[in-house]
């Protein structure tokens, strides 16, 4: 069911957008060569803590799932561009990190996700994940009343296939609000003028992710990290929106 957020509700949406950021921006500072993804998800679990705040993640068992995931972010390195189960893996140099964090503060949700290379950086890694934001601001853009989904999903796909990437559409943007995942769902790539119209009051996850050579992936022995099907490295960009009568509304904005 979609659900329209009150001007009200949106306000108290705020809290958790600015404290998702935050554990974004603290784990992409912690992240560097020798740092075990373990502890970047303890960094996660200890702020969630303190904050009062509730993991999205952690009991988090849906049927693409092979379990409970058990943790609090999504560490995916490398060839593996969603849903990264973090485990006992000390980043190294050159690695291309994406961190997807989701949590819940006082009863709303807010979703969240940046990439980042650790080290000395490959150029072809830095313009995949400037490819994602910028897919990810053009989906942004386009999230404004009297457009539709395919708007978005067009925006995103058509910077995507400007830089020669190809779109896989099993995941994608979703409806926040008091859960993580709801209507509508939104492809990475889509028709213009097609789609649910967009209201004022929508809020939803916007979430590029591209893979540099292939659009196909497979699940990992873990039963939840999404990897290439090729070996191909990817990157991962989300924010959560609110649809206003003034224009898209960044929940999740980080600082830095």
């Amino acid at each position: 069911m979609i659900e329209l957020r009150t001007p009200a509700e949106i306000e108290q949406m705020k809290s958790a957008g600015r404290f998702v950021a935050s554990v974004l921006e603290a784990t992409r500072d912690a992240a560097d060569v020798g740092v075990n993804l373990l502890d970047l998800d303890a960094l996660a679990h200890d702020m969630i803590r303190a904050a009062g705040a509730e993991s999205c993640y952690i009991d988090y068992h849906p049927s693409f799932g092979g379990s409970p995931f058990g943790k609090v972010i999504c560490t995916s390195v490398n060839d593996a561009v969603l849903h990264g189960l973090p485990h006992d893996y000390r980043l190294r140099d050159g690695d291309l990190l994406s961190l997807d964090f989701a949590a819940s503060v006082d009863g709303w949700v807010a979703d969240a996700a940046i990439s980042i290379v650790v080290g000395e950086a490959d150029p072809a890694d830095l313009e995949l994940i400037a490819t994602c934001e910028r897919a990810l601001e053009a989906g942004i853009a386009a999230a404004t009343v009297g457009n539709r989904i395919g708007d978005i999903s067009a925006s995103i796909g058509d910077v995507a296939h400007a830089a020669g990437l190809g779109v896989n559409l099993d995941f994608g943007g979703h409806g926040v609000g008091r859960e993580m995942h709801g209507d509508p769902h939104i492809p990475n790539d889509g028709r213009r003028k097609r789609g649910l119209p967009l209201r004022a009051g929508l809020v939803f996850a916007i979430e590029p992710w591209f893979m540099r050579s292939t659009d196909e992936i497979y699940t990992d022995r873990d039963g939840w990290t999404l990897r290439s099907r090729d070996g191909s490295r990817g990157a991962h960009a989300e924010h959560t929106v609110a649809v206003t009568p003034d224009g898209p509304l960044v929940l999740t904005a980080r600082t830095s």
